[in-house]
Parts: C-alpha cells; structure tokens; sequence
C-alpha cells in the first residue's frame, strides 16, 4: 500500500443539535478527557500519514477545532452545510494533486477505529479497482441508523432512516457513514449527483447507488468487531462513548 497516494477527510462541521451544542461543534465534545475527533486523527498519525493527508472539514465553530489541531491537520471549510457528501467533496477537492484514494469518515464517530482497522479497511479497498468502498457494521440495536440491503442479486443498497419499512428496521447491519472513494471517480461524479429527496442535501449513500446503478466496481467491508464503531448523536451515547474510554 502507497500511503503517499491516500489521504483521509473528516467530516467535522456538524453543529450536534441533538446535543445542544452552542459554543462548539459535535466533534469537539470530550470522551475520556478529550475531544471525540482526537482519537481518530492519533490513529491517523501512527499510520504515518502526514497533516496534508489528514482534512478535517469545519463549519459551526471552526475555530475550536481549529485551534485545538493547529498545523497537525489541513482543514477545509463547508460555508453552507449541503450534507455528508457535499462536506466530503469540499475536504476531497482541496486534497494534494497526488492523492488517489480517500477515507471519509465522521468525526462524530470514528473515535474507536484503531490505526490497524483503518489499515485493513484501506488495504481491503486496494486490493480490487474499486471507486467505492462502504464499511458496515452489525448492531445489537440499530433503531435510528439507515440500514443496509442486501439483494438476492448481490446488489447492495443503503437505506436512509427516514425510509426504511417495517421489515427494513429488522436488519442489524448498518452503514457506519465510512467510505474509501477512488478521488478521480468521486470528484467527476459529485457534481451530477441527486440530492436526497425528503432532506435537501446530498448523502453520501447516493454515491453507492451512482457506483451500482453506473456499473462502478464497489464493495462492502463488514466491521468484525463492530465496537470499533460508535457514533455519537444523543446525550445518552455521549455519556457511553465517556464511560468506554475513560475505561479502556
């Protein structure tokens, strides 16, 4: 693997009104002492990748996060807040022109993945031409996360939650809102690419249907420890996300 041609963009910019964030954003929120987002850009870091491969995407408070990475990251800021995969194009188009493949993920969620989880999951995305990779996980619980079908086809698809049926909400795997994207693939594709009908932005689900409904090769890397992901959107989660890392 090539690390020089990878880079990494999270998405930091999120306000976290489920949280009642005022005078920061999500991200920025501690879990074991400090800010959720640090984990991740640590793991970042002993896999060697310098700060012009590390973006974080701000918007609500840049300067908090701003401030607290200094010149350990790059930043890119999303003025006006258009959805995951509006956000992940703002980091991925200010990227070094040597830049082939990108791992996108969420700052608000990504604290637990470890530096040889990120390998993997980069590793597993070289090893075929793909222009997408979706990580997954399986939950206990999933109640409030958009899920992830598998068709008698093979094809896969990513059900947003505001649409999943009744018969939907009984499937355990998830998207974790992680995707490694071929940057040329993504860069030529966003551009035309539909908004979510019912929010009025632009989802990084839609990518995996513009790859199926394309013909692009893409695949799917199951968590085998689905621990490695948490995400953080209620003040319940928050205080699980605090309680696991302050204990490990």
């Amino acid at each position: 693997m090539d690390k020089n041609k990878i880079a990494v963009v999270i998405l930091a910019a999120g306000k976290g009104t489920r949280l009642g964030c005022v005078d920061k954003p999500k991200v920025m929120l501690e879990i074991g002492g400090k800010p959720i987002v640090s984990y991740v850009v640590e793991e970042l870091e002993s896999l060697g990748l310098s700060s012009a491969q590390i973006c974080l995407v701000v918007g609500f408070c840049k300067e908090k996060v701003m401030e607290y990475f200094g010149k350990r990251v790059s930043f890119s800021h999303q003025i006006e807040l258009k959805g995951t995969a509006h956000a992940a194009y703002t980091g991925i188009t200010t990227l070094p022109k040597e830049i082939e493949h990108v791992l996108v993920m969420g700052g608000d969620d990504s604290a637990f993945y470890t530096k040889e989880v990120l390998e993997n999951i980069l590793q597993k995305h070289l090893e075929g031409d793909y222009v997408l990779s979706l990580v997954t996980a399986e939950l206990e619980d999933p109640a409030s996360m958009g899920r992830v079908v598998r068709h008698p086809d093979g094809q896969v698809e990513i059900i947003e939650k505001e649409y999943t049926t009744e018969e939907q909400k009984k499937i355990k795997e998830i998207s974790t809102g992680t995707f490694v994207f071929n940057r040329a693939w993504f860069e030529n594709m966003f551009p035309t690419m539909p908004m979510l009908r019912k929010l009025g932005e632009y989802g990084l689900p839609t990518a995996l249907a513009v790859a199926r409904d394309t013909g692009a090769k893409h695949r799917v890397i199951r968590l085998s420890d689905s621990s490695e992901w948490f995400g953080v959107n209620t003040p319940e989660e928050l205080i699980e996300a605090d309680k696991r890392k302050s204990t490990s």
